[in-house]
């Protein structure tokens, strides 16, 4: 072997010494990143899979034809998503099922912290406002309206102006705030389309209009 072959086979094993362990690392690494993503998502899709599950027998025992739901079934089955799935939409719509049967057998307590939780730290905007919105009816109900329109303070959601623009007339009627109310109203009416403003909200309106004449 020439004095240049020997030079090209020990830049080889330099170049081996100083890349190659790196490389095969990396690619090991590209491999294990690869088989760990795929293990997530069905990991992922299993515990979709299993909320989902939980989730479709707490809707047929809270909706029972009757109307009249097992409070301990929902709790219970409610209680699962939460210490199994937690922090999931799955678990906190579980938790605004609780919070219904409480409405239905009068602990509004119960309600209310169940409505709190999910609103202080809600899966995803939507059920932050049902939770906001649910919890401020709670808190009327408890005749607490004051508290219940500091909830509803801040920005909102197109898609839920004109819910929480009536339901905060509603707690302003509570008050005695009439004019106030009145305004809310129209404001709910302008967030509608002509077809879905023609209701209770108009009803509301008209008695308000009434009560001015």
């Amino acid at each position: 072997m020439s004095s240049t072959d020997d030079e090209q086979l020990a830049a080889v094993k330099d170049w081996w010494q100083r890349n190659g362990k790196p490389l095969v690392t990396g690619g090991l690494l590209a491999v294990i990143v690869v088989l760990g993503w795929q293990a997530w998502h069905r990991y992922q899709n299993n515990q979709a899979q299993g909320a989902s599950a939980l989730y479709q027998q707490l809707l047929e025992t809270a909706l029972t034809p009757s109307g009249q739901a097992d409070a301990g079934r929902v709790a219970e089955i409610a209680g699962k998503l939460k210490s199994e799935f937690g922090g999931t939409p799955y678990a906190q719509y579980g938790s605004l099922f609780v919070a219904k049967v409480a409405v239905e057998t009068g602990k509004l307590d119960d309600a209310a912290s169940e409505l709190k939780a999910v609103n202080d730290k809600p899966a995803n905007p939507t059920l932050g406002e049902i939770a906001r919105q649910r919890l401020a009816r709670v808190l009327a109900a408890q005749n607490k309206a004051e508290d219940a329109l500091k909830l509803l303070d801040g920005q909102v959601d197109k898609a839920f102006a004109a819910s929480r623009e009536e339901l905060r007339g509603d707690l302003l009627v509570q008050l005695g705030r009439t004019d106030d109310a009145y305004a809310a109203y129209k404001k709910a009416k302008a967030a509608l389309s002509e077809e879905a403003a023609v209701g209770g909200l108009q009803m509301k309106l008209d008695d308000l209009a009434k009560g001015d004449a």
